[in-house]
């Protein structure tokens, strides 16, 4: 199963790092197995970033059109996914 969005909101490296970290949660999030992206920074640069269980790769990227996030996993539970990226 997969899940992805788009978004326009800017992020932090520091944020990005932080949110893949809660992918740890199962019970929250479901069965993470991978997680990719890429958006813009507040700082008017892109972040992109890869995750696997364990692993975050949180860097400076190329420019995109927009905000997006990919998670690939069994059972994942997309509303709380959405709030997680979306920062409600």
């Amino acid at each position: 199963m997969s899940w992805g969005m788009e978004t326009p909101l800017k992020y932090t490296r520091e944020e990005i790092a932080d949110m893949l970290s809660k992918l740890e949660d199962e019970e929250t999030y479901g069965i993470v197995l991978r997680t990719k992206g890429v958006v813009p920074s507040a700082d008017g640069s892109w972040i992109e970033f890869d995750y696997v269980p364990g692993e975050a790769d949180v860097r400076e990227g190329a420019a995109d059109v927009t905000g997006k996030f990919c998670v690939i996993g069994s059972e994942l539970k997309q509303d709380n996914l959405q709030k997680l990226f979306r920062r409600l």
